[in-house]
């Protein structure tokens, strides 16, 4: 039987007919009324008569019946001619661009149904045969192949009208532009399983999660449009110079989100806490420039690293409120890459432990200076130590950068300022002595620069104030360290949790599927914890596996990345308080010197390069939904195509 269509023009135009993004394709176009062009100046309003002089003799003849006002008349004028063309210039800059297509022409022979001109709308579209024919059987859900005159045989009876609405679906997905509507773009797969699709019309680039039709979803859905400024499939990183100043905005926290640009700002970041360091030293300076290079390139937003280095090699403070300039021009130089790159830092202000001095080395400060203290943890009480560290924190927030002639306190390259890397008092289990110790500084912070943002540095661990959580904690030991997660973060002046994720310190050092189990419930936990008791978002600020762990492989830190995301975007996907996550640690290569075990390069860890790469898109999206008029408080539930995304295996 001849399936074969009458011959008409196919003609597909796009439109958008809701707010739930629901796109209906029209086929006749034409019979949109035509609006009347206007005239450029209408008869009454013209002010000389044919064939005379614009004079003030033949003003009072003129068919407006006004008296001659030369200012006044020429203005007139020219508002009115202004006024036309822009009208004019408006009515075409909106008129959509429409594909023109010959109907798909099919023949039924025997079992098999031919697509005779399928060559033909490949090459109309600019599409590859291959990528074409894997959508349609996969979509009608048959089997086929190209034949040697490259038509397409198909397993059954195919209707044409069903072979239609597939082909349009395929349309909409892989070759309309959802920006500008334009059939003018180009399809170029990645390595990670997507494709970008770039409109040579508008520069838009959209990116398309091809795993996403074995959900068997509406191909719109899941045309997830990225702009080419924030994320482009060779760097996602953007230089100073293309993005405006007035852009460049410190982010801020509204209810359990960060905003900026009145936007959501979900997070996917990094640490490397040496960059200061490394930085001091003009052989090794390059690296940390390499950092956030690669950093940019799988689409990282956010950096954390030590604004601290007290009293031992290359020291920032070598003794209290005394500073090496050299070094201090490091983090300057810092500071400046990350802008460059347009990474966003959080900067520790002190350590808990002995690396880079901490707490320990206040005390010794202090002991030095005639004090008699016998415990590390005096640094959370006494008086002199505690003048110690507000001075520092003075110092670095009215530091002047060298580089960029900005205040710390004023750069929006700041994203927060964290008040300790990991506090812990065990020798006041009941949590009282840190509880004042955050309280005081949260507030000194806050008073020297209302601007950005503040956390303390925790762990994550419960205390005595929910006695109930404590279940959650990785051992009992946890429960006895001095930090209480819910009562410290409840501190005026701080504006979001910090939690760490390591299995491999905190339960068992042997790589075992324990770890994955212990991340889920844990980071769930303090999801659930941000929503109903803190009302802040949370960011996960460290986490990692270390390759000195018995039975560590690559692959396992590719589940333990995989399952910190899917986590994280649980929370996205509902605008909950799950901020971001923030790996422990990039390394570029050559500084492998420095690696503690947790170190991920990214240019030859290829698999977790792709997977942070994934991740940094989809949180792209997630933070680009207001501009699709979708914002979180709306009760628009059309986010199908998003709900696969945390579902599928190959994160």
């Amino acid at each position: 039987m001849d399936l074969q269509q009458k011959q008409a023009c196919w003609k597909v135009e796009l439109e958008v007919l809701d707010n739930d993004s629901s796109w209906v394709s029209k086929f006749d176009p034409s019979k949109k009324k035509k609006k009347k062009r206007k005239p450029l100046i209408r008869e009454d309003d013209i002010f000389f008569q044919k064939g005379g002089d614009f004079t003030e003799d033949n003003a009072p003849h003129c068919q407006s019946g006004r008296n001659f006002e030369p200012d006044y008349g020429y203005k007139e004028l020219l508002s009115m001619v202004f006024n036309r063309l822009r009208d004019e210039d408006l009515e075409v800059s909106t008129e959509r661009p429409r594909t023109v297509m010959m109907p798909p022409r099919l023949l039924a022979q025997g079992t098999i149904t031919l697509c005779l001109n399928f060559a033909d709308l490949c090459t109309t579209m600019h599409r590859k045969p291959d990528h074409v024919m894997k959508f349609l059987l996969a979509q009608m859900e048959t089997k086929g192949s190209l034949n040697k005159q490259q038509r397409l045989e198909m397993k059954g009876l195919v209707s044409s009208k069903v072979f239609q609405a597939v082909f349009r679906k395929y349309i909409d997905a892989f070759v309309i532009c959802i920006c500008c509507k334009s059939p003018d773009t180009s399809l170029a797969e990645e390595d990670n399983g997507l494709f970008n699709l770039r409109c040579e019309m508008c520069g838009l680039v959209a990116s398309i999660d091809v795993y996403l039709f074995a959900f068997g979803l509406k191909p719109r859905n899941v045309f997830l449009a990225l702009a080419l400024a924030d994320l482009d499939s060779e760097s996602h990183g953007v230089n100073s110079e293309s993005v405006g100043e007035e852009e460049w905005e410190m982010v801020q926290r509204k209810g359990m989100q960060f905003i900026l640009n009145g936007q959501p700002f979900y997070v996917n970041g990094f640490n490397t806490y040496w960059m200061m360091t490394l930085a001091a030293d003009n052989s090794t300076r390059g690296k940390v420039t390499e950092v956030f290079q690669q950093a940019s390139a799988v689409g990282m937003t956010v950096g954390r690293t030590w604004a601290f280095n007290d009293g031992q090699w290359r020291a920032l403070q070598k003794s209290p409120s005394v500073y090496d300039e050299e070094v201090f021009k490091a983090l300057d130089f810092v500071v400046s890459e990350a802008r460059k790159y347009k990474i966003r830092l959080i900067l520790s202000l002190v350590n808990n432990w002995d690396a880079y001095g901490g707490k320990a080395q206040y005390v010794k400060w202090g002991n030095a200076s005639g004090l008699n203290l016998t415990s590390d943890d005096d640094f959370f009480t006494n008086p002199t130590l505690r003048n110690f560290y507000q001075s520092h924190v003075r110092t670095v927030l009215n530091r002047v950068n060298t580089f960029t002639n900005i205040t710390y306190k004023n750069d929006p390259t700041i994203f927060a300022w964290e008040l300790m890397n990991e506090p812990r008092c065990p020798s006041d289990p009941s949590g009282d002595k840190l509880q004042s110790w955050i309280q005081e500084m949260a507030v000194f912070v806050k008073s020297l620069d209302a601007k950005h943002l503040v956390e303390i540095g925790l762990e994550g661990f419960y205390g005595p104030s929910a006695p109930v959580r404590t279940r959650f904690n990785p051992n009992p030991y946890a429960a006895q360290v001095g930090t209480d997660f819910i009562r410290n973060n409840q501190v005026l002046g701080i504006d979001f949790a910090s939690v760490h994720v390591y299995p491999d310190s905190w339960i068992s050092p042997a790589v075992s599927n324990s770890f994955l189990e212990f991340t889920s419930s844990w980071m769930q936990a303090h999801v659930e914890d941000a929503e109903m008791y803190l009302g802040m978002p949370v960011l996960f600020t460290e986490f990692g596996v270390s390759a000195h762990d018995p039975g560590f492989n690559s692959s396992f830190r590719d589940m333990m990345l995989n399952t910190v995301y899917k986590m994280t975007l649980n929370s996205t996907r509902k605008g909950g308080a799950g901020a971001g996550s923030l790996v422990w640690q990039v390394f570029p290569q050559g500084a492998e010197f420095m690696d503690d075990g947790y170190a991920v390069y990214l240019t030859r860890a290829h698999t977790a390069s792709k997977i942070i790469s994934l991740q940094s898109k989809r949180l792209a999206i997630f933070n680009s939904l207001c501009s699709w008029r979708c914002r979180w408080g709306c009760k628009k539930k059309n986010h199908t195509a998003l709900d696969a995304l945390l579902t599928h295996d190959e994160l």
